[in-house]
Formats: structure tokens, C-alpha cells, sequence
């Protein structure tokens, strides 16, 4: 089996790190203080940079080789790519309203809430049927050559924010997290429910 999994899994507990800065800056929004736009434009654009060019295809790539090797297995999962279209018009819609409330444009400041509750709730539940579906599916139906596949399609583009070498464009996000991370003592990142 191709070390693809483990990889989708680490990115997801990146991505879940990611939402949990938007809760944050989403929570002084509610209670009517200013929160930090910069932080929620780096955050969108680390989605539009690194989760929809790299994460998601990969994760096709897996979808793709399941439903040639296994349709019923696939047919259970669903349709993971059209999933990430609907996650991408997710992500074009904060985007939108970001633009909006720094542009000074009306607004209510309820359907910006409900714009930002929106995206983290169903990022994470896409995660999360991908854990609970598509991971196990794949690692069960898969054979080597198809991970071998997959492995040799594989883009090499490091994670910009979470690779050890941050882009400078995200160096005050990482910054914000790893003082977040360092406030709170447990863990807020849940357990894989895949098995690898």
C-alpha cells in the first residue's frame, strides 16, 4: 500500500487545524469585535492554494482508482469529486463574503456567520465521510499496482504551512496557530478513524 493515506490523513489534520482558526476569528466576530481579516484571507488562500490543487487531486486519484477496482465499494462513498466541486463553491462563497465586509459592502453580519459556520462544518464532514468511506475502501480494495499508480502521479509540491519550510505568504498564519496551539493544552484535533 503507498504511503497516499497516511499523507491524506496528516493533510486533513492540518486542514482541521486551519477551521479551527476560522472558529476562533468567527467567535470575536459574533461577539461583535473586530477579528482578524488578514488571518481569515491567509486562510482562504491556503484552501485556494494547496487544498484544491494538490489535497483534492490526490484524494481523485484514490477515488478513481476504487470505482475502476471496486464500483460498489465506490458507489458507497459517493461521488468524491463532486464533492470537492461543491467544497470549491464552499470556499468561492467565503471568499465572497471576506471581499464583502472589507470592501464595506452591506452585509448582515448573520449570513457572513452563517457563510463561515458553513464552510467548517461541512470541511469537516467531508473529512470525515472521506476517514470513515473512501480511506478504508480504498486501503481494502486497492491492489500494489494501483497504489504503485498513484505514487508515480503524485505531485511533489511540499505543504506550504504545514512542511517545515513556510511560505512567507502564510508565515503570520503559522505563527497564529502555534501560539493558539500553545495556549490550549488538550488536544483539539480528533483521532483517525481510518486504520492503516
Amino acid at each position: 500500500m503507498s504511503n497516499i493515506i497516511q499523507i491524506l490523513l496528516e493533510e486533513h489534520r492540518n486542514i482541521d487545524k486551519l477551521l479551527l482558526v476560522l472558529e476562533r476569528e468567527l467567535d470575536v466576530f459574533d461577539r461583535s469585535e473586530e477579528p482578524d481579516y488578514e488571518i481569515f484571507q491567509a486562510v482562504i488562500q491556503y484552501f485556494q492554494d494547496y487544498p484544491e490543487n494538490c489535497h483534492h487531486p490526490k484524494e481523485d486519484m484514490v477515488f478513481e482508482k476504487l470505482k475502476a477496482r471496486d464500483a460498489a465499494a465506490a458507489d458507497r462513498v459517493g461521488d468524491a469529486e463532486a464533492d470537492h466541486r461543491v467544497e470549491t463553491l464552499r470556499l468561492r462563497r467565503l471568499v465572497e463574503a471576506v471581499e464583502d465586509i472589507l470592501a464595506g459592502r452591506e452585509f448582515l453580519r448573520q449570513t457572513f456567520h452563517d457563510v463561515v459556520h458553513e464552510f467548517i462544518a461541512h470541511q469537516r464532514q467531508h473529512m470525515d465521510k472521506e476517514e470513515r468511506l473512501l480511506f478504508p475502501a480504498a486501503i481494502k480494495g486497492l491492489r500494489p499496482e494501483d497504489w504503485a499508480d498513484i505514487d508515480a502521479r503524485l505531485n511533489d509540491r511540499k505543504d506550504p504551512l504545514f512542511n517545515g519550510v513556510i511560505e512567507t505568504k502564510f508565515q503570520a498564519l503559522q505563527r497564529t496557530i502555534l501560539r493558539w496551539e500553545q495556549e490550549t493544552e488538550t488536544s483539539r484535533v480528533k483521532p483517525s478513524r481510518v486504520q492503516i
